[in-house]
């Protein structure tokens, strides 16, 4: 396949992603059967972000020509690809970088997510059958020329070690944070809730900390998280909740509360499913320069940063950990 064909592949299959296929609703139903995490409204959020921030047509060509991607691949190589599975379709990102430059990709699915990436990827193969040879599934990766791989903190030791001789990109545990002032309006507040509480909070560019002024009012927020009061309803959710409101009350520590979300001020970037940490802070000059070094944080939300309500959108450069996967794949043309 040439770049045209596989530009204009990956762009039919953007808008099937934002259909009512009755096949593509039965995939999603399944998905939530096989991870509990996966509603089915979250996962067509999912899709729809895929499709509008990396499928659109217009996109795909100016990402490519902004990499040089030629024409033919004379020389493709077998990537490795071991996926995340937190949220709907995480990894995709990653597939869709060795597939614009046409090399073969070897991908290991999360448990978690086999749904999903499997139907996009038949999907490609019924319109197209040299897709089989080019998006493959295996349980172990072997005789790959290069590898990437996503994973906890943990697991990118062992990535380390069995990756490590090969060129590779090995991402870890991050988390996204936001950095309040005060101002925020009605709206923003709302769309800030979208940042923390979408995917129950599980995604890397979610936010699970605020850094707030001293003084902050947080109850303009604590109604706002309110759009997502149902989270209380659902046994896995409301499972955290209880876990983590009842380790608080035993160790007599603060906290808010609107019985869905739990507030609570702690220097740690990362939080539990249904807690959000915070933090004061006296000069947000400082706060910007030690988040800037920050390698827990993927990506920061407030005024001045990433937009309220986009935190969960990122574009086709918007790279996982800030490493650029389209030129570490150049680098192995």
């Amino acid at each position: 396949m040439n770049l045209q064909q596989r530009i204009d592949l990956l762009a039919k299959l953007g808008d099937y992603l934002k259909t009512d296929d009755e096949q593509l609703v039965h995939i999603k139903n399944e998905a939530h059967r096989q991870n509990g995490w996966f509603t089915t409204e979250f996962t067509s959020i999912a899709l729809k972000n895929i499709a509008d921030g990396f499928l659109a047509k217009e996109k795909l060509e100016a990402w490519a020509a902004s990499y040089g991607i030629s024409n033919e691949n004379s020389n493709p190589k077998t990537i490795g690809i071991v996926m995340a599975g937190n949220i709907p379709m995480v990894g995709f990102n990653d597939l869709l970088c060795v597939f614009i430059w046409g090399h073969k990709a070897m991908v290991k699915l999360s448990s978690k997510d086999t749904m999903l990436i499997t139907h996009a990827v038949n999907k490609m193969s019924g319109w197209n059958d040299e897709i089989s040879s080019l998006i493959q599934f295996a349980e172990r990766l072997n005789g790959c020329d290069a590898y990437i791989a996503t994973g906890s903190n943990n697991t990118a030791r062992y990535f380390d070690y069995y990756f490590g001789k090969y060129p590779n990109i090995i991402r870890r545990n991050r988390t996204s944070v936001a950095v309040l002032d005060g101002t925020e309006t009605t709206e923003e507040l709302s769309l800030l809730a979208d940042d923390i509480q979408l995917y129950f909070g599980l995604g890397c560019r979610n936010v699970t900390k605020l850094y707030v002024p001293h003084g902050y009012d947080f109850i303009p927020l604590i109604e706002a998280l309110k759009k997502y009061s149902y989270f209380a309803d659902l046994h896995k959710y409301r499972n955290n909740f209880d876990y983590h409101l009842a380790l608080l009350l035993m160790n007599s520590r603060f906290y808010m509360s609107n019985e869905s979300v739990i507030l609570t001020e702690n220097p740690s970037p990362f939080s539990p499913v249904s807690q959000v940490h915070f933090e004061f802070y006296a000069d947000k000059d400082e706060v910007q320069h030690a988040l800037s070094s920050n390698n827990d944080v993927q990506c920061v939300v407030g005024h001045g940063f990433v937009n309220f309500g986009e935190a969960q959108c990122p574009s086709l450069i918007d790279y996982a950990d800030g490493v650029d996967t389209m030129a570490f794949l150049k680098q192995l043309a």
